[in-house]
């Protein structure tokens, strides 16, 4: 049984590891500036009473098994106890985490954070014979508790799913086996944070203003987008010639938790990892297998892309480290009450009530703003406190890329306080295939909001070619990363062995493809192929490919808001409001979004050669002028 355990754990905006900021700690950091975390435990004395408290109460907990046939009475008081624990669970899990993640130098912090991990996985050993006592009591007979216990009907979406999967659900002791693998299991993940965040020795390197800087994930992430191609080309040797040097160890790291996870789907006697991932929210496999194969279809348009880049950097044969700079430079910054307010003002299109909504909540200390010494990199919304109001952790360092950011995040956050407003807890978390679609749609209505409000035609110049970015980088890269995980997970399960150099070259294949290396349109070095060594997205199993297909729905959406008005917008609210009341498929379903279907990836690349040709048009007024 799938519980709620930090669905922000993983949704985060930036598809880089985990790192430690180096730059410098500002002396006071005002309070409106970061979260509140006493909403949650006034002290940390409270947090570990509470921890207490649980671990006392899972007892209780399994002193109900044998109890849920006997009476829908007593099925009922066995949900509500098991809900009301995992809730508060959530609530002990957030607190130790985002304290954690304030300052990842803090020993006490990180000890919480483990407590709580060490803690959940003890609540999820004493559940572990719910789903094999349900699927005893069978199919027809929870259907004559629903008639006779009404108060059960919160819980029917939790007992058909969990009576679908019968064939996949072994008997409570296997159950109970199965849930002591749970920590074990999570060694190469953690194995793989180390290493790449604090055993390797990150190299110095001079850049074009004549000092050096240490090229780490952080390094990379700002150098990648220096405007000196030289700097680029010195940074992406630098960062991927470092990890070279561990292909071997991060392979054999990768390897062991693939060939865990294909292990466990084969315990729970499904066909493959794949079948597994797509189980458990019963999503068709065709939306996977559709994704792959229409943007593969759509790749001479990416190409498109890359010779455009290449024409407005200047550059005649494009390689992989021309890929991050922005096409033109935007002088403008935008600091976070500034970003606050431009965010209100695009999401006006949404209605009063959104932005009163949002408003209140940017007043409230629910966000820990900015960038210091110690803190967790990235950003994520969490949505786990359900009694409470959801928490985001944002970098803002004042670009046009932390606007967007904080647009995504709020829209993680409007869809959980839709969401706890209409749905009862058992009901009210979605799925990760709904969670990116309100972010990325968010995100596509400040940039047609800064567009439309550009004052000159090179300002609208750079919100279109971020537009683009964001395309390329979730459309298509998140793609290219789900079809080589599912490569990767289709090796191990038809016996291959993989080693940090296979990985490599399987890798260059895929990458070489997507971005035209044989047809020349842009090159990748060999030394690049080791890319997918920093990516820690891949021990999330099968998770990328959720980015694209919500950026895809998000536009669809998107669209509806656009041309239809209020009816688009109350039809995506609806969606927002429905939590997990249903498979999430048949949800974005009732929203008028079908990716079993082509349509909607076809007009996902429609846009972005739309977007493209409003580019084209408005470089040649650009030449044109004196």
């Amino acid at each position: 049984m799938r519980f709620k355990l930090i669905s922000m754990a993983i949704a985060a905006s930036l598809l880089l590891p985990l790192a430690v900021f180096a730059n410098d700690e500002p002396a006071t950091v005002e309070p409106k500036y970061t979260w509140d975390l006493t909403e949650l435990y006034a002290t940390n004395d409270a947090w570990q009473q509470a921890r207490q408290h649980l671990l006392g109460s899972l007892k209780t907990i399994e002193a109900k098994k044998g109890t849920l046939s006997k009476s829908p009475k007593q099925l009922l008081a066995a949900l509500d106890l098991i809900y009301t624990t995992d809730k508060e669970m959530g609530r002990i899990y957030s607190y130790a985490s985002m304290m954690a993640d304030e300052d990842l130098r803090v020993t006490d912090n990180q000890e919480r954070d483990q407590l709580a991990s060490i803690t959940y996985a003890k609540f999820g050993e004493s559940v572990s014979w719910l789903e094999p006592e349900i699927l005893e009591i069978g199919e027809k007979k929870i259907n004559k508790f629903f008639k006779k216990e009404p108060k059960l009907e919160i819980y029917r979406h939790m007992l058909e799913n969990t009576l679908r999967s019968a064939p996949h659900t072994l008997d409570a002791e296997g159950e109970a086996m199965l849930s002591l693998f749970a920590n074990p299991f999570t060694s190469p993940k953690s194995i793989y944070t180390l290493m790449a965040n604090s055993d390797i020795p990150w190299p110095m390197v001079e850049m074009s203003d004549g000092k050096e800087y240490r090229i780490d994930s952080q390094g990379y992430g700002r150098w990648r987008q220096s405007a000196d191609r030289a700097d680029r080309e010195k940074v992406f040797n630098a960062y991927w010639g470092k990890w070279k040097g561990y292909r071997s160890s991060v392979g054999a790291v990768l390897n062991s938790h693939i060939q865990n996870q294909v292990a466990m789907a084969k315990a729970r006697n499904y066909d493959s990892v794949l079948q597994r991932e797509l189980g458990q929210d019963n999503l068709p496999e065709v939306v996977y297998r559709n994704l792959v194969k229409e943007v593969n279809a759509a790749l001479p348009t990416l190409h498109r892309y890359f010779k455009l880049r290449g024409k407005i950097l200047g550059v005649e044969q494009m390689h992989y480290y021309d890929i991050y700079p922005p096409l033109v430079q935007l002088d403008k910054e935008f600091d976070y009450e500034t970003s606050n307010q431009i965010t209100l003002e695009a999401m006006s299109i949404l209605g009063d009530d959104w932005v009163s909504r949002q408003r209140e909540g940017m007043k409230k200390r629910w966000i820990h703003v900015h960038p210091q010494q110690g803190k967790r990199s990235g950003a994520y919304m969490n949505g786990s406190a359900y009694d409470i109001h959801p928490y985001m952790l944002l970098n803002h360092n004042n670009t046009y890329d932390a606007l967007s950011t904080l647009a995504h995040e709020w829209g993680h956050a409007m869809h959980t306080l839709y969401a706890v407003e209409a749905q009862p807890y058992p009901t009210y978390d979605y799925a990760t295939f709904i969670a990116e679609i309100p972010s990325t749609s968010l995100e596509l209505i400040l940039q047609s909001h800064m567009v439309k409000n550009a004052q000159t035609a090179q300002e609208k110049i750079f919100y279109l070619g971020s537009g683009l970015e964001n395309m390329r980088g979730t459309f298509f890269r998140q793609t290219m990363f789900a079809e080589f995980e599912l490569a990767l997970y289709e090796a191990v399960e038809r016996g291959e062995a993989l080693t940090g150099e296979k990985i490599s070259k399987m890798y260059g294949e895929i990458l070489k493809r997507y971005h035209g290396h044989e047809e020349g349109v842009l090159l990748i070095d060999e030394l690049y192929t080791n890319e997918w060594m920093f990516i820690p997205h891949f021990y999330y199993n099968m998770y990328v490919f959720q980015y694209a297909t919500s950026m895809t729905a998000g536009t669809a959406l998107y669209d509806k808001i656009a041309n239809e008005g209020q009816q688009g917008v109350e039809n995506y609210k609806n969606l927002l409001k429905a939590g997990g009341s249903d498979y999430p498929y048949n949800l974005l379903k009732k929203a008028g979004v079908d990716l079993a279907t082509e349509a909607p990836f076809k007009a996902m690349v429609k846009r972005m050669n739309l977007i493209m040709d409003e580019m084209e048009v408005l470089l040649k007024e650009l030449e044109q002028q004196p």
